[in-house]
């Protein structure tokens, strides 16, 4: 059974940073691509961005382009979200999540699959 733990979220002041991590078990992690999302209130979840398996290709989102970098060390078994110059409308729930075999790697939600708990992150004005 698949298990992802993300952590790293918390209340930052606008023009903070944060690194989000995401904990994957019960997969062979480094067979598959990863993804964030995240979910604001009252709105749909929506792609931040992915990495394939090897870590040498990653995708953004045009609000994630620039201030978001997604990584992963296959070790550990983790894939991290590091987001620079935070701003209030990142506010949001942050999820991560595996990919769906043979759906393709996009950033359509039903391409993903496994979905963590997710992490809250909180940006102050």
């Amino acid at each position: 059974q698949v298990q992802l733990v993300e952590s790293g979220g918390g209340l930052v002041q606008a023009g903070g940073s944060l690194r989000l991590s995401c904990a994957a078990s019960g997969l062979t992690f480094s067979r598959y691509a990863m993804a964030w999302f995240r979910q604001a209130p009252g709105k749909e979840r929506e792609f931040v961005a992915s990495i394939r398996w090897r870590g040498l290709t990653t995708y953004y989102s045009d609000s994630a382009k620039g201030r978001f970098t997604i990584s992963r060390d296959n070790a550990k078994n983790t894939v991290y979200l590091q987001i620079e110059s935070l701003k209030p409308e990142d506010t949001a729930v942050y999820y991560c999540a595996v990919e769906r075999e043979a759906y393709g790697v996009g950033s359509s939600r039903s391409q993903w699959t496994s979905w963590g708990q997710g992490t809250q992150v909180t940006v102050s004005s």
